[in-house]
Order: structure tokens, then C-alpha cells, then sequence
């Protein structure tokens, strides 16, 4: 009887003949089409700091004690609804995934972060690098039709104070900080003559070299000396116009939205477009402990804009394919309202969206319960989130590297969620 489930099927339907409101989410799931194609090649991060709330987003419950009042839309998928607010991510929600039952360990927002961004805990004796930092280690430096680009692969935008990190695989894959993309590109303009700029790096490179006699042969090409090659060649390339969004048609930036963030993702779909491997953008805010319900309907539509454009524009220039859209915040918030109409710390099961590569669009998976308690069907610990974002870019997450300390450290300690993944 019922050979052709899977154990997690199984338990979840025999879970759902206690709970009745465990149901519709497995059921959502069978009715997905599994993609098909090759593993993705960038990693797109939209970064809500602060913590969303569940259930002014992606996983609403209108009608409730704890759905305060929030509506909840129907979306192009049946029987999936989201937030009023987020019509045109509605209307695309056949190319994303919702896990709706996402748990952290880590309620505080700088462990949280850290957490989230790096699918570990923290840990005194080990520095573990962020999942964008983790693309550029193991994905090659050169992309297959694109080659190797000139401008740093790993790229933070709009960062708040804890942007993706190299940790313990080096500096060199911490993230490029920039900011509004009207501003221009910081660091990258030698505010000299080229005659005397060149000056200054013979300069640099003669004093390079007597420390480099000073030190064995294999050491002498310091990393110093990598990473400056690595920054003159990007102030010169014509790849730096990837971050110039006012190049884009007037009708693209509307649909963005004319906020930084919307900025920030239109910049992130250019710089994808010539080899970046990951970009982090940032949308601050979301730690609503008071006025949550003001404070979302104002960045649900910011967030509204820029997502569904982005998708948008991935798909018809055929990139979503080749690009994995992850957007999240470090927890969720309460179910319970507080005393002053807010929402508190809530890591106990929240929602994680993700859309193109091999991720099934449309999917469903987990719920919480629509009485606030802890209970959740298909819990996913946030190991699981990069395991499935890391195999969607063809990364082995069980690889090992060596840490500061000599010990051997996965990449991820978490499983694929199968369901997601063609």
C-alpha cells in the first residue's frame, strides 16, 4: 500500500490525518512539473535585514489570531496565495519555490545573519564563509562563454554591517562593497594622472619585490600582488559599465521600482550577464517589533517591484536558467502581535523563496501553523537551504576544505530538498 511514496510523503500525509491544515502543502508540491537543464551558474542573494515576517509575505494567514490584517492574493499557481502587496511576484509565482517552514537555532540578528548566510552556526574556532563566498571557491573563474571577468566575482550591494564573507577560504571572497548603482562604483577612479598612476604601481611592484627576495621562491608572487593585478584590471575594464543601470531603457528601470533596491537587482541581473558569480543585494528594515503592519506595506512593494522584475528579465533574456534567486531575511517574526502592534524574533519556522536554474517553480514545501504554535510540517533546517542551492549550481555541499585551524570543514552539513530540484 502506497509504494509509490516516498518515507517523507508518507509521514507527511500521516501527520496530515492528525493535523488537518498539514494537508494542501504536499498536495501543492505532487502538482509541480519537475524542471529540467544544467546546473546553475550565479547566485543571486536579496538580503531582507532585519527579519520579514512570514506572514506579511510568503506565507500568510488572513482570518486567524495571528494573521493580523494581512491579506492574503491568489497567485498564478492553484491553490498557493501570498501577501496582498505582492501582486506581480503573484503573477510569477509559477517560477518560484516557497519553503514555508525554514528553522534557525540563531533568534539574534548578528547570529542570525551569520547563520543564514553561511548555513552554520557560529563558532569561536571556526570562520565559515558565506554561501556567495562558497560559489567563487568552488565554481571556476572562468564561465563557459563568458571567460574570466575582470571585476570581483563575489559583489555586495547596498551591504548592511554584515555583508558575505571569505572567512576561513581567505579574504580574496569577500564581497565587493558598492551602493546605489547612481552612485558611481567606489574605489575604482585613480583621481591621478595615468602617467603618475603608473608611477605609483612601479612603485608598489618595486617594493614588492625586495619583499619578495626576502622570502622563499614559491612565496615571492605575494597575494598582495594578486589582488592589486586583480583591482587594476578592473579599473580599466569596460566591464565596471555593468553597474551602470542608467544605461538601461526607461521602461526596464519602472518596473525595478525607482528605489536603491530596485536599483540594486537590476544591477545584479547586468552583472550577472558578464560572468559575476554571486551578488548580495540588500533591502534593510524589517525589524518590525513595533508598527509591523506599516512598516511592511511600506516594503512589500519595494520588495514587490524588484522581484518580479527580476525574474521577468531573467526569463526573457534566458539567464533564470543559468541564475538561482534566493531571497530571505535572517529569521521570520512572531505569529503573536505584541503590545505595540509588532512582531518579534521568530526563528522557529519562516520562509525562504527561490526561483530559477533547476529549482521547481511553483513548489510549496513545509507550512506553519495557522494557530502560531512551534509545530511546523516538513521542517527544513537552514543546512538544507544551501545544500539545495549549492547542488542547483552543480557544487558538490559535502566538499571539505581546510579551516585556519587545520580541521576539515564541509562546505554544508545539510541535504538538497529533493522535491525542489529537477
Amino acid at each position: 500500500m502506497h509504494a509509490h511514496l516516498t518515507r517523507r510523503q508518507w509521514l507527511g500525509a500521516t501527520a496530515a490525518a492528525a493535523l488537518p491544515w498539514l494537508t494542501p502543502a504536499a498536495e501543492l508540491l505532487a502538482q509541480q512539473p519537475r524542471p529540467k537543464g544544467q546546473p546553475a551558474r550565479s547566485l543571486i542573494l536579496l538580503w531582507l535585514a532585519g527579519g520579514p515576517s512570514q506572514l506579511e509575505t510568503f506565507d500568510p494567514h488572513p482570518g486567524t489570531k495571528i494573521g493580523g490584517p494581512t491579506r492574503a492574493i491568489r497567485t498564478r499557481v492553484p491553490g498557493v496565495q501570498i501577501a496582498a502587496g505582492l501582486e506581480r511576484t503573484a503573477e510569477r509565482m509559477d517560477r518560484v519555490a516557497l519553503v514555508r517552514s525554514v528553522r534557525s537555532e540563531e533568534g539574534d540578528h548578528e547570529r542570525g545573519t551569520y547563520m543564514v548566510k553561511t548555513g552554520y552556526r557560529p563558532n569561536p574556532t571556526v570562520n565559515h564563509p558565506s554561501i556567495g563566498a562558497i560559489c567563487c571557491y568552488a565554481l571556476p573563474e572562468e564561465v563557459p562563454g563568458l571567460g574570466r571577468t575582470e571585476i570581483p566575482r563575489h559583489i555586495s550591494i547596498l551591504p548592511d554591517q554584515w555583508p558575505g564573507r571569505g572567512g576561513d577560504l581567505g579574504n580574496q571572497y569577500d564581497a565587493f562593497l558598492t551602493y546605489d548603482p547612481l552612485q558611481p562604483v567606489p574605489d575604482v577612479q585613480a583621481r591621478v594622472s595615468p602617467r603618475r598612476f603608473r608611477r605609483r604601481l612601479a612603485g608598489l611592484e618595486h617594493l614588492n619585490r625586495g619583499f619578495g627576495r626576502r622570502r622563499p621562491v614559491q612565496g615571492r608572487r605575494t597575494l598582495d600582488q594578486t589582488l592589486l593585478d586583480q583591482a587594476v584590471r578592473m579599473m580599466t575594464s569596460e566591464q565596471l559599465a555593468a553597474f551602470d543601470v542608467t544605461q538601461e531603457p526607461l521602461s526596464v528601470r519602472r518596473r525595478y521600482g525607482d528605489t536603491p533596491f530596485g536599483r540594486g537587482c537590476m544591477a545584479a541581473r547586468r552583472l550577472i550577464e558578464v560572468g559575476v558569480r554571486c551578488v548580495e543585494v540588500t533591502l534593510p528594515g524589517w525589524d518590525t517589533h513595533a508598527d509591523n503592519f506599516t512598516g511592511h506595506a511600506e516594503l512589500v512593494p519595494v520588495l514587490d517591484a524588484a522581484l518580479s522584475a527580476l525574474i521577468e528579465d531573467l526569463q526573457q533574456r534566458e539567464l533564470l536558467e543559468h541564475t538561482v534567486v534566493m531571497c530571505c531575511g535572517e529569521f521570520g517574526r512572531t505569529p503573536r502581535i505584541n503590545p505595540l502592534e509588532g512582531r518579534d524574533h521568530w526563528p522557529h519556522g519562516f520562509s525562504v523563496a527561490l526561483a530559477g536554474g533547476p529549482i521547481r517553480g511553483g513548489a510549496v514545501v513545509g507550512q506553519t501553523d495557522p494557530e502560531g504554535s512551534r509545530k511546523t510540517v516538513d521542517p527544513q533546517p537552514v543546512a538544507n537551504i544551501h545544500a539545495t542551492v549549492l547542488a542547483a549550481l552543480g557544487i558538490d555541499y559535502q566538499q571539505e576544505y581546510e579551516s585556519h585551524s587545520g580541521r576539515p570543514i564541509k562546505l554544508c552539513e545539510g541535504e538538497p530538498i529533493r522535491h525542489l530540484l529537477g
